[in-house]
C-alpha cells in the first residue's frame, strides 16, 4: 500500500471497547491485548508501576516477543491488508509510547533505575529497526512506520493549529522540529532519537527535573507530550473548552458518538442545555484525565490534577455549583472504576481504583466561592479557585479550602493537590486599561475639540469608530464586544487591551505630546514605558504576597501550629492540609512571569501553549541563567515599583489585606503591619474590574460553546429521530 493508505487506515481506526473484567494473564499479555484493542497509550501507561523496578526489560521482551510474532505472522499467514497495517501500526505505536515514556519524567516518578531504562530502549530500538527492515524488504518502504511517526507529529502540531491568529505552541514548534530531522531510511530510530532532544533539552524538563516548580497547561490538548516535560496539572475554562473543540475537531464526532450510544441525553434538549454542555466538556477532559491519571497515582493523589470549571452562569448559587460538581464527580468516578482495571493492572488491591483526579474550578466573582470550596474541600473533593486576581480573595479562599481540609483529614479522607489561581495576566490587562483610560482622558481634556481628537485617535488604533453621535462597538480582547455611547465609554473602548495591549505605544505618546503633558516624544515613552514595566509586576507581587502569607518559611511553621491548635489536628495532619494548596499563577502574557513566580514548594505554574513557546525562547537568550530564579517568589523587586502602582485604586484593592483578615492572620503570628487594609471586600468581587471582563468573556464563550452542543444534539436526534 501508498504511505497515504496505511495513514488513512490507522487514522480511521477505532478501538474497540475495553472488556470488563480485564482478563490479561500477566503483563505482557495485558499490554499486548490492550494495544491490540486499540490502546497502545494506556498500555505503555500500565508499565509505570513501581513494582515494575528492576523487572521492566524483562517484561518488555516478553511483550516484544508477542508483539513480534503478531508483526512477522503477515509475511507467512494471509491476512487483509487492511488488518496488517492496522495490528503492526499499534505494535509500532505502544513501543514508541513505552520508550517515549522513559525519555520523560515518568520514569523518575514511578523510580526506575538506569538499567532498568538502558536495557528496555535497547530491546525497543532494536525491534523498531527489526521491524522496519522487515517492512522495506516486503514493500520497498516502510509505509506503516511512517505512517505511525507522522500520526505523532500530527498531534503535536494539533496544539493550536486552529488559532485564528496563527499563533504557535511549543508542542507545535516541537513537532516540527522533530519532522526536520526524521530520516526517511530509518524513521523510527531517526524519530525517537530527534524527540528525546526535544524533551530532555526544553526548559521546562530541567526546571522539573531540578524540582524548581511544578507546571501545568492552560489548554486542553497536547497534554501528554506536557507530560514528558514534567507537567503536572492542566487548567480549562469555556474559552479553552470551545477552543479544544475547534483545534480537534474529532472531538465533536466522539461527542455525536457518545449521544448515539446514549440516546436518553437527546430528550428535552432544550431543558437540558447545561447538562448537554456540562457531557461535552466532560468528554474532552476525560482523554486529559487519562494522560495525567499514572501521575495521579504515581504521586498518591498530590499531582495529576484536570481543572474543571463550573458553570459560570451559576457561579453565585452554592447549591446549584455543589449538585453540579457531584453530578460531574459521579459521572467520572464510574468512569475511572473501568479505565482503572486497565492502567492499574497488577498494583495492588490497596490502591483505590477510580477516584475522580479533577478539581473543581470555583469562580471567586462572590463570596459564594468560599462555601462551595470550603464544602468541596470537605468531601475530598479539590478546588481550584479561579476568576481571583487580589490578595483579599485569594488568602479568603484558601482559608476556605484550609476549612474543608481540615474536616477532611480529621475523618481519614486522603485529600489532593488544590489550587489557588493567581491571574496575574488579567490584573495587569485591567490596570493596564485604567491606566490608559486616564491619560487617553487626561489629553483629550486639553483639546479644543476632545470628541474630534478622540476620532481622529482611534483611528490610528484601528477601533471602529463611528460619527460623534453614534455608538460605537468594538472588540475588547476580553471575549466579548463592547458597546460605547458616551464619551467617556468611547474612551474606555480605546482602552481596552484589543487596540492597547502596551502602554509603549507611539500614538498613545504623541497624544499625551500633542496635548503638552509632555515636551518630547522620548519624554512621553520614557514614562509610558516605567509605567508599562510597573503594571507588568502586578500579578506577580500579588502571587508572591500571597505566597509568603501561607508558605514561606518564616510563615509556615506559624500556620502548622495555629492549624493544630485550632481544628485540632496532628502536626502530620496539618502539614498534609497545608502541604497540598499550591498557589497557581495564571494568564501570563510574558516570559518573566513564569520566571518570577518559581517555587520549589506550593506552586504550580500554569501555562498557555505560546507563552510556554515564549519561555522555552527567553531561555535560550544569551545572557539568560536559570539558577538565578531558583525560588523566584521570595525575590525581592523595588519597592518604588508599589508606590507608583499605589497610584491606581484598583492595585490597592488587589494587593492590600482587608481588617478582618489582618485580625485573622495576626492571630495566626503573620506579620501584617505592611500589608494594609484597603484591600478588596467581599462585596466588591463582583464589581471589581478585572471580574466583571473576565466573567463577561467567560459567560459568553460558555454560551456560544453551549448553542453549539445544543445544535450538535439536534442533529443526532433528528438522525435517530428522537423526540
Amino acid at each position: 500500500m501508498k504511505a497515504l493508505d496505511a495513514y488513512e487506515v490507522l487514522s480511521s481506526a477505532k478501538p474497540e471497547e475495553l472488556k470488563h473484567p480485564c482478563e490479561s494473564l500477566d503483563y505482557a499479555d495485558h499490554v499486548v491485548k490492550t494495544t491490540m484493542m486499540g490502546y497502545p497509550q494506556l498500555a505503555a501507561d500500565s508499565l509505570l508501576n513501581p513494582d515494575l523496578i528492576g523487572r521492566l526489560a524483562d517484561i518488555v521482551g516478553s511483550i516484544v516477543r508477542q508483539l513480534n510474532l503478531i508483526f512477522m505472522e503477515a509475511k507467512w499467514v494471509g491476512k487483509k491488508r487492511e488488518d496488517v497495517i492496522v495490528r503492526r501500526g499499534r505494535a509500532y505505536d505502544v513501543l514508541l509510547e513505552i520508550a517515549i515514556n522513559l525519555f520523560g519524567l515518568e520514569r523518575e516518578w514511578v523510580g526506575f533505575a538506569e538499567r532498568d531504562v538502558e536495557d528496555s530502549l535497547k530491546i525497543i530500538r532494536n525491534t523498531l529497526s527489526t521491524w522496519e527492515s522487515t517492512e522495506r524488504k516486503e514493500c520497498g518502504s516502510a509505509e506503516v512506520a511512517k505512517a505511525v511517526v507522522r500520526l505523532k507529529i500530527e498531534d503535536m502540531k494539533k496544539v493550536m493549529r486552529g488559532d485564528p491568529k496563527g499563533v504557535k505552541s511549543m508542542v507545535a514548534v516541537m513537532g516540527e522540529n522533530v519532522d526536520k530531522k526524521l530520516d526517511e531510511r530509518n524513521i523510527m530510530l531517526s524519530f525517537l532519537d530527534a524527540l528525546k532532544e526535544e524533551i530532555q533539552g526544553n526548559i521546562y524538563y530541567v526546571m522539573s527535573k531540578r524540582g524548581m516548580c511544578r507546571f501545568g497547561n492552560d489548554y486542553a490538548l497536547g497534554l501528554r507530550w506536557l507530560r514528558r516535560l514534567g507537567y503536572v496539572q492542566v487548567s480549562t475554562n469555556p474559552v479553552l473548552a470551545a477552543i479544544a473543540y475547534r483545534d480537534d475537531p474529532s472531538l465533536w464526532d466522539k461527542f455525536e458518538d457518545y449521544l448515539r450510544k446514549n440516546p436518553s441525553y437527546l430528550k428535552d434538549i432544550d431543558n437540558r442545555q447545561n447538562e448537554l454542555a456540562m457531557l461535552a466538556t466532560m468528554l474532552a477532559l476525560w482523554p486529559n484525565m487519562e494522560v495525567f491519571r499514572p501521575v495521579f497515582y504515581l504521586k498518591s493523589f498530590s499531582d495529576g490534577m484536570i481543572s474543571y470549571q463550573l458553570n459560570p452562569n451559576v457561579a453565585d448559587d452554592v447549591n446549584r455549583s455543589i449538585e453540579d460538581a457531584l453530578k460531574i464527580y459521579k459521572a467520572t468516578q464510574e468512569y475511572f472504576m473501568k479505565y482503572d482495571e486497565y492502567l492499574l493492572w497488577g498494583w495492588s488491591k490497596d490502591v483505590e481504583r477510580g477516584r475522580p483526579n479533577i478539581v473543581f474550578k470555583v469562580a471567586g466573582s462572590s463570596p459564594a466561592a468560599i462555601e462551595i470550596t470550603s464544602v468541596l474541600e470537605s468531601l475530598g473533593i479539590g478546588t481550584n479557585n479561579t476568576i481571583t486576581f487580589t490578595v483579599s480573595q485569594e488568602v479568603s479562599l484558601i482559608l476556605a479550602k484550609i476549612r474543608g481540609r481540615a474536616k477532611a483529614v480529621k475523618m481519614g479522607i486522603k485529600t489532593t493537590r488544590v489550587y489557588e489561581t493567581n491571574m496575574g495576566g488579567r490584573l495587569e490587562g485591567h490596570l493596564r486599561e485604567v491606566k490608559a483610560a486616564q491619560l487617553i482622558m487626561d489629553a483629550l481634556k486639553r483639546f479644543e475639540n476632545p470628541e474630534a481628537k478622540l476620532i481622529e485617535f482611534c483611528k490610528k488604533l484601528g477601533v471602529p469608530v463611528a460619527s460623534e453621535a453614534e455608538a460605537w462597538v468594538g472588540a475588547t480582547g476580553w471575549g466579548y464586544n463592547y458597546k460605547a455611547k458616551t464619551f467617556e465609554e468611547k474612551v474606555t473602548l480605546a482602552s481596552f487591551n484589543q487596540y492597547l495591549k502596551t502602554l509603549i505605544n507611539e500614538h498613545l505618546a504623541m497624544l499625551l505630546v500633542e496635548a503638552k503633558m509632555f515636551n518630547s516624544r522620548e519624554e512621553a515613552l520614557n514614562y509610558l514605558t516605567n509605567w508599562e514595566k510597573a503594571i507588568g509586576l502586578a500579578g506577580t507581587l500579588v502571587a508572591q504576597r500571597v505566597w509568603w502569607i501561607f508558605f514561606s518559611p518564616e510563615n509556615r511553621a506559624k500556620w502548622i501550629s495555629y492549624l493544630t491548635s485550632e481544628y485540632g489536628l496532628t502536626r502530620e495532619e496539618a502539614e498534609n492540609v497545608l502541604n497540598g494548596i499550591d498557589v497557581l499563577p495564571a494568564s501570563k502574557r510574558k516570559p518573566m512571569d513564569t520566571f518570577l513566580t518559581l517555587a520549589r514548594w506550593n506552586m504550580t505554574n500554569t501555562e498557555f501553549p505560546d507563552h510556554q513557546l515564549n519561555v522555552l525562547n527567553e531561555s535560550k537568550s544569551l545572557n539568560f541563567n536559570l539558577s538565578n530564579y531558583d525560588n523566584a517568589i521570595m525575590m525581592k523587586h523595588d519597592p518604588k515599583i508599589v508606590e507608583m502602582l499605589n497610584q491606581l485604586d484598583d492595585f490597592v484593592k488587589a494587593y492590600e489585606l482587608t481588617p478582618d483578615l489582618s485580625e485573622l492572620l495576626g492571630k495566626v503570628g503573620v506579620d501584617v503591619k505592611e500589608l494594609g487594609n484597603r484591600g478588596l471586600t467581599y462585596d466588591g468581587w463582583a464589581t471589581f474590574g478585572s471580574t466583571v471582563k473576565t466573567m463577561t468573556g467567560f459567560t459568553e464563550a460558555y454560551n456560544s460553546f453551549r448553542s453549539r452542543v445544543i445544535e450538535t444534539a439536534k442533529k443526532v436526534a433528528k438522525m435517530l429521530s428522537v423526540q
